[in-house]
C-alpha cells in the first residue's frame, strides 16, 4: 500500500500516457522523493527498467497472440505456445516506450508462428485501453526493482511512512 501511495503520480501519468518514456522523470522522482530510494540506485534501475523491463508488454504480446489462435480455431502445440512466450520476452526487450509500439511486436509474433495477421483487427480497437493499463504495470514493475535492489543494497529508509507524506 505504501509503495502504491508514493508511486500515484507516475502511475497515474503512465496510465494517461501510455508512454513509459514520457513518464520517466516522474518515475524517477518518486522513487527517489516519495519512496526514498536513493539517487545513486535510482539513476541505474529506472532507466535500466524502462528500456528493458516491459513485463506488461510482454504479457500482452502472449496473450493477443492466444487470442488470435482461439478466435481462428487453430490449436497451438505446447512447444509453439512456448516460441511465443520467448518471442513476447525478446520483442518486449525491443518494443520502444511509446503507445501502441506492441502491435508491432505482436504482428511480428503472428507472422513467426504462422497466425494470420489480420487477427490484430479483433483487438485493435481497444488497444488504447490495453496500452493504458500495460503501460502502467510496466511503470510499476520498474519501481519495485528498485525498491527490491535498494533493500537489498542496505538502504533503511526505503518506503518509509514519513519519506513520502
Amino acid at each position: 500500500v505504501r509503495h502504491f501511495k508514493a508511486m500515484a503520480p507516475a502511475l497515474i501519468t503512465a496510465f494517461s500516457t501510455s508512454s513509459s518514456s514520457a513518464t520517466l522523470p516522474i518515475t524517477i522522482d518518486c522513487v527517489e522523493k516519495r519512496a526514498g530510494v536513493s539517487n545513486r540506485i535510482c539513476s541505474l534501475v529506472i532507466p535500466l527498467g524502462t528500456s528493458l523491463n516491459m513485463s506488461g508488454s510482454a504479457l500482452y504480446e502472449c496473450v493477443a497472440a492466444m487470442f488470435v489462435a482461439q478466435a481462428y480455431g487453430i490449436d497451438l502445440s505446447f512447444s509453439t505456445q512456448f516460441i511465443v512466450v520467448l518471442l513476447a520476452l525478446i520483442t518486449s526487450i525491443g518494443v520502444a516506450g511509446v503507445p501502441s509500439a506492441s502491435l508491432v511486436a505482436v504482428i511480428v509474433i503472428l507472422k513467426a508462428i504462422g497466425l494470420p495477421v489480420e487477427g490484430i483487427g479483433l483487438f485493435i480497437a481497444v488497444d488504447r485501453i490495453l496500452d493504458m493499463c500495460r503501460t502502467t504495470v510496466n511503470v510499476f514493475s520498474d519501481s519495485c526493482c528498485a525498491v527490491l535492489v535498494a533493500r537489498t543494497e542496505g538502504e533503511k529508509h526505503v518506503l518509509e511512512k514519513e519519506v513520502f507524506e
